[in-house]
């Protein structure tokens, strides 16, 4: 009975043209079920794989630090001094990278969101680690856009960071899902 039931929705979508509407409900209802999963995850202590998770946070906000820091330095010109994972400007503050600055929760949540949506494997076996390459080029772009803010609008850091930056990362990850559902999904 319950294959009917799919089965006449499937063709009410098909003969409706709603599947863009279908793809649009799933790709919400994924990312919701998986931002909301992964912060019961991290109250748990990211049970049962605490030390891995810790390792690969320390490793990205690591990258983060090193790669941000040289493009503000060398690319950008700006005189930083670093402590740690701290990066400090002459009398305009500092951006410190800690775990929620690793990007790690956004590249579990593309990679995740991949591999549960729709499409042919042997499109996600490559789609996946590009895109989660991707998301780590989002992030540095996140903290490079932060240094800038901090030395030309300082008053609008807070703002920035809230609001522009952090739901960036959504926008690049709805863009690198469009593209998958218009050019490979269905390949």
């Amino acid at each position: 009975m319950p294959n009917q039931y799919y089965s006449q929705f499937k063709t009410f979508v098909k003969e409706k043209k709603l599947e863009p509407i279908v793809d649009v409900v799933l790709f919400i209802s994924i990312t919701l079920i998986i931002h909301y999963t992964y912060r019961y995850w991290v109250t748990t202590g990211y049970f049962p794989i605490k030390d891995l998770m810790s390792a690969m946070h320390d490793h990205l906000s690591h990258r983060v630090f090193v790669e941000s820091n040289w493009f503000l330095q060398n690319v950008l010109g700006m005189e930083i001094t670093t402590v740690d994972r701290t990066m400090y400007w002459a009398d305009q503050g500092y951006i410190a990278i800690n775990h929620g600055c690793s990007g790690l929760k956004q590249m579990i949540q593309f990679a995740l969101l991949m591999a549960i949506f729709p499409g042919p494997w042997k499109h996600k076996l490559w789609y996946i680690p590009l895109g989660v390459f991707i998301v780590h080029l989002t992030n540095l772009f996140r903290i490079i856009g932060l240094g800038v803010v901090l030395v030309t609008v300082p008053d609008y850091w807070q703002f920035s960071h809230d609001y522009i930056f952090r739901p960036f990362f959504y926008v690049v990850i709805f863009s690198l899902w469009v593209y998958w559902v218009e050019k490979l999904k269905n390949k």
